[in-house]
Parts: C-alpha cells; structure tokens; sequence
C-alpha cells in the first residue's frame, strides 16, 4: 500500500514557515550582533574614562552609578550599573572586537565573564560556539566544572561525550525572546507570558479591584521581571503603597497552594528587599492567591516577622482576606459564565 501524499497546502505551509523563520533567525542575529557591539564600545567608553579618573576606584564606583541613574530613564535595565560593569569588563576581556563572536548572545557573555581562568573562559567560549549551546547548557557546563574535569580526566572522549550529549529544553523561540535583546530594542514583553486564559484575566481584575479600594496603592508592574544570576522571574503585579511606604507583591495560582509557591514567594521579598527596596521603605508583603475550583486561599507573607507594629498597620490598608477570596471568587464565576456563553 503507497504512502499517503502530503496536501500540496501543507507543503506550502512549510515552505513559508521555514522562510519566516528564517527570516525572523537573521533578524535576531543581526540584533544582537549590533547590540553587542554597543556594549562592548560602551566597555570602550567607560574604561578610558576612568584611566582619566584622578581616583580611579572611587572615580570609577561614583560614574558608574551616575551614568546608570541617568541612561537607566531613558533605556531601561539593560543599563543597570552591574551591567554597565559587565560591559567594562567585557571590553576589558576582549580588546580587539573581532573576537567577539555574534553567534553568542550578551547572556552568554556575562556568564563567560564569570569565568576567571582565561583559558577554561576562552574553551567554554568555543565549545559554546560549535556545540550552539544555549545559556542553560554553558551555565551548566561552567557549574559543572566540565573545563577543570577534562583536564584531570584519563578518559576525555567519555567525559565529552557526556558532556555533549546533555539536552536542553530550551527552543529557538525563546533565544528570540531574549529580554536583553527586547530591552536593547526597547520592545515591551509578552504579559500573557506563562499565564492561563483565566489567570491573565482574573490578574486585570485584581489590578483593577485594588486600585479602586484607594488606601496608597500605586500600580509598578504586570508581570514585572527581576533577574538572579541571568535567570529570569515574573511576578504577576507589583504594587507600591505610599501609605504604608512599601511594596506589595502579588502571584495569583490557579491550582492548589504549594510549599514552592510559598519558596518562590519568599525569593520575590528577599529580592526586592536586597535590589530594589529604598532605606526609608518598610518591609516589602507579598500576596499569594490560589484559587481552586472550588475556593480561594490568601497567603500573605512579611519578610521580616519580627515587625509586628507595621505588621498590624498594613492590615488597616490593604483589603482583608474574605474582602480578597469574595472578589477573585465573585470575578472567576463570572469570567467562566462569560466563557460558556462564547
């Protein structure tokens, strides 16, 4: 029996998929390649300034932190000081930019600048190259000490080959989604990243339901990204209440409370307690809701226990747990009757 040929329809489908992404491959490439030529004539930039410096150290801590303040307003976190510091340190690390190769991302880079040993930096920078490792893969050889095993080992075919045959989850879509790349080209993220239907809208209400409660609250961020050492994390709203002078954190669950939720929650504190939090801010809260088919469980979270003055003061302020289980309960039965009807 002959096989069954594939519709003419599909194979130009396929045909235009592949040449979109393509296209969309090039794009990026070209994107990055300029952008890290950017940052490495920033690199350029900062570092001679400073050998002008009368105090160099003092002199290079004081324009760092002055050029982030000031280029951070106008182009986001991309210009952090600690990334401006990687930049210095990227061009300091390769003087001469046709070493620089544009088939690694600036992820790649700042985890290759964490490299101390030159030559085990410079094999991980080829190994990343021929193998089209993605992040993932090179921070996991780098923490793996693969460099410092091969040299050890008797066997180095066998420790390559396990080394190469690591897989990685990651697909193509998500290297063109790379947030330095979107920061550089100044393009808003997804905030339907990693969300349900149900769970992006019931996060508009919920946006929406506290800022028309009043009580100081001022709305930061919807799914608001904070990054640890080149790891990306989304909250879903990020609030601050000027009353109380501190931020509140909120993640919104759609299946059972789990002691994760409560761990990553306690991440998102310490995080913007270590990065983002003011000297005059009181502790930062973070608000967890999981909400069941059935019901809906609010969990808040205080950093710091010990507080308990301010600990009974945020609750004047913000709404009470059955004001939050009544409001999420109230608009999931009406979103899901919204849903039926379409």
């Amino acid at each position: 029996m002959s096989k069954k040929s594939i519709p003419r329809s599909e194979i130009l489908f396929q045909k235009i998929q592949a040449i979109l992404e393509e296209a969309k491959y090039i794009v990026y490439q070209k994107t990055n390649s300029e952008m890290l030529r950017a940052y490495w004539n920033i690199g350029k930039e900062i570092m001679e300034e400073e050998q002008n410096g009368l105090s160099r150290a003092k002199y290079g801590i004081a324009l760092l932190e002055e050029l982030a303040m000031r280029l951070s307003s106008l182009y986001g976190k991309s210009v952090s000081s600690r990334n401006l510091r990687y930049m210095r340190q990227f061009y300091r690390e390769f003087p001469k930019w046709n070493a620089v190769s544009s088939e690694l991302s600036w992820t790649h880079y700042r985890l290759l600048l964490k490299v101390e040993n030159e030559n085990a930096r410079e094999f991980y920078l080829d190994e990343a190259i021929a193998g089209n490792w993605s992040t993932r893969q090179l921070e996991r050889q780098i923490n793996s000490l693969y460099f410092d095993r091969l040299l050890i080992a008797k066997d180095k075919t066998e420790i390559k080959l396990v080394c190469d045959n690591v897989k990685d989850s990651s697909h193509p879509e998500d290297i063109i989604k790379d947030p330095f790349v979107l920061e550089f080209l100044d393009v808003k993220e997804n905030e339907t990243l990693a969300e349900s239907d149900l769970e992006s809208a019931l996060i508009e209400k919920l946006k929406h339901f506290l800022l028309e409660l009043g009580n100081g609250f001022s709305f930061v961020g919807r799914q608001y990204r904070i990054t640890a050492d080149n790891d990306h994390y989304y909250i879903d709203l990020v609030f601050y209440n000027y009353i109380l002078k501190c931020f509140l954190l909120i993640d919104l669950k759609t299946e059972k409370l789990t002691h994760q939720d409560i761990g990553q929650m306690d991440f998102y504190i310490r995080f913007f307690e270590d990065q983002i939090k003011q000297p005059n801010d009181n502790p930062s809260i973070g608000l967890i809701l999981c909400t069941e088919k059935n019901k809906t469980i609010v969990k808040y979270s205080l950093l710091n226990e010990s507080k308990q003055i301010f600990a009974s003061k945020y609750q004047l302020y913000l709404p009470t747990t059955k004001q939050l289980e009544q409001e999420i309960s109230r608009e999931r039965l009406q979103i899901e009757q919204e849903k039926d009807l379409l």
